[in-house]
């Protein structure tokens, strides 16, 4: 990775998707962060809709890695002051709404990766609507699944990074979400 002009004394935002050939991709932010850090940046923030790992966030047997520490750790290695990303691991919630009469399911998610046969399982359930946030791509989601609804992130993000920009909260944030 080389960077093609000069970060000397700027706030650099590294926006990486997270998702993919994820171990590829977070290598590659790595270098990218440590390149700008190299090259005098004043602050390097790295932008990650969909945090790698994030569902690896406690330990579930003895010798299991907490991956998700350790991608902070080799962020923050590597010379990230921050880190802006979506909905770090939440509980999993089952939806069973049908049998308690419910006329209409709308799930809601932050990522929708819906790996495997999901998209087959949505398309066949008694659920109306599945709404995720484009932290990854589901343009190819849509078009094989009719239930799936998108919301754009883009205007969050840039928020957060003005803010981060500016020194401002960006717990604001979490109590008033531009639209």
């Amino acid at each position: 990775v080389e960077i093609g002009e000069s970060v000397r004394g700027e706030d650099v935002y590294i926006l990486q998707s997270g998702c993919g050939d994820i171990n590829d991709n977070l290598m590659e932010l790595l270098i990218m962060i440590n390149a700008c850090k190299i090259a005098s940046a004043e602050r390097v923030t790295a932008v990650i809709p969909c945090y790698p790992y994030a569902r690896q966030d406690k330990k579930d047997k003895s010798r299991a890695p907490i991956s998700a520490k350790l991608v902070a750790n080799m962020l923050s290695v590597a010379g990230a002051d921050h880190i802006i990303t979506m909905d770090l691991h939440a509980s999993q919630i089952q939806v069973a709404l049908v049998e308690a009469g419910a006329a209409q399911i709308y799930a809601i998610m932050t990522h929708g990766v819906l790996s495997g046969p999901a998209l087959q399982r949505i398309e066949s359930s008694p659920i109306t609507s599945v709404v995720v946030t484009n932290t990854i791509p589901q343009e190819e989601k849509m078009k094989s699944c009719s239930k799936i609804s998108v919301i754009d992130i883009s205007a969050i993000l840039a928020e957060a990074i003005r803010r981060t920009h500016n020194g401002e909260s960006v717990s604001y944030l979490f109590r008033n979400v531009p639209l």
